[in-house]
């Protein structure tokens, strides 16, 4: 049977990755209310079994334990340095810490920690642990940038990489420090230089108080973003997914070929 290689957008920073037989994903969030966040798209689906959770960072909107023990499978959960302990007291118990340049393997697929530009600390009374993206090596090479500024050390990222997930916003009306706005991110691609970047980490959850409007950022960056990228790197194809919807890997050669 062929395998099958997908990237699913979720919503917000959560992307499942199917490829190699293996169901890899990415900081889940799958509540309908997360504290002060009420989630603006539709509720997932049911995922199936899980293989693999990448957590980026400790925030409340890339970690969620109730989101976790939501997962099938008992999966393999890799983390930030400094993180374990607290999932673990969660009732957690597959859990993995990782330091960029870290890596480890399951199955045919590689995945190697990044360094990331952005806070690592959870309010008010959580850990404050180190920030990571993810390489993930197998039939396709696919970045998760998890939640990220620029920073000096994407230009070492960009080879062959043929999927980048980038976040391009948030879930209020301002993006601190630590983030990437469309533009920046579209920038990344100057370095990155993926054959596909799928934008992601917005249009998912909003503040309780803006229940009665639907502000801009739930729907305008990925069009700014797609603008942006088509001026700074007019060779990577852009593809926005929204919430729920899918993108076949299929049609892409494998292994970063051309």
């Amino acid at each position: 049977m062929k395998s099958i290689s997908s990237v699913t957008y979720v919503g917000h920073a959560t992307v499942l990755i199917e490829m190699d037989g293996l169901r890899i994903l990415t900081d889940p969030v799958l509540r309908t209310r997360v504290g002060p966040l009420v989630r603006e798209a539709p509720k997932p689906p049911s995922l199936g079994r899980v293989n693999l959770v990448l957590i980026s960072h400790p925030h409340w909107d890339h970690l969620d334990p109730p989101s976790l023990r939501l997962l099938e499978g008992d999966p393999r959960i890799l983390v930030p340095r400094g993180t374990a302990s607290f999932l673990r007291a969660q009732g957690m118990c597959h859990v993995h810490e990782m330091a960029p340049g870290d890596q480890t393997s399951i199955g045919n697929v590689v995945v190697e920690a990044t360094v990331a530009s952005h806070s690592g600390r959870r309010p008010p009374f959580g850990p404050t642990t180190d920030c990571v993206g993810f390489l993930i090596r197998g039939s396709h090479q696919i970045y998760f940038a998890g939640d990220t500024d620029l920073f000096p050390e994407m230009r070492d990222l960009g080879n062959d990489l043929d999927v980048a997930l980038l976040p391009i916003s948030g879930w209020g009306l301002r993006l601190g420090a630590g983030h990437m706005d469309p533009l920046r991110a579209a920038r990344s691609l100057i370095h990155l230089r993926p054959t596909i970047a799928i934008p992601i980490h917005w249009g998912t959850y909003r503040p309780l108080g803006l229940r009665w409007m639907r502000p801009p950022f739930l729907s305008r960056p990925p069009k700014d973003f797609a603008a942006f990228a088509a001026a700074l790197a007019p060779d990577v194809q852009v593809c926005v997914l929204e919430p729920s919807q899918s993108l076949d890997l299929a049609g892409l050669p494998p292994d970063g070929s051309t």
